[in-house]
């Protein structure tokens, strides 16, 4: 699971954020809680609890329906 969730968010989602100056780095996965950091633009950004919930998490639960919840550290 660690692995597919690696590859989703090196390809599909830090392009996105990449768009916008903001990138995302995975930190680890505990019992279905997936923890990334949210770097550059991102990190400071007003909006980025919507684009962990809306986005990151949304993607993630989509496709690898293991995953509780994703959360930034």
């Amino acid at each position: 699971m660690e692995e597919q969730v690696k590859a989703i968010l090196e390809n599909e989602i830090k392009p996105a954020l990449a768009a916008d100056g903001g990138s995302i780095e995975f930190v680890g996965i505990e019992d279905g809680v997936v923890k990334v950091r949210l770097q550059g633009a991102c990190a400071g950004c007003p909006g980025a609890a919507m684009t962990m919930k809306m986005g990151v998490e949304r993607i993630l639960k989509e496709k690898v329906p293991e995953i509780k919840e994703v959360i930034a550290v």
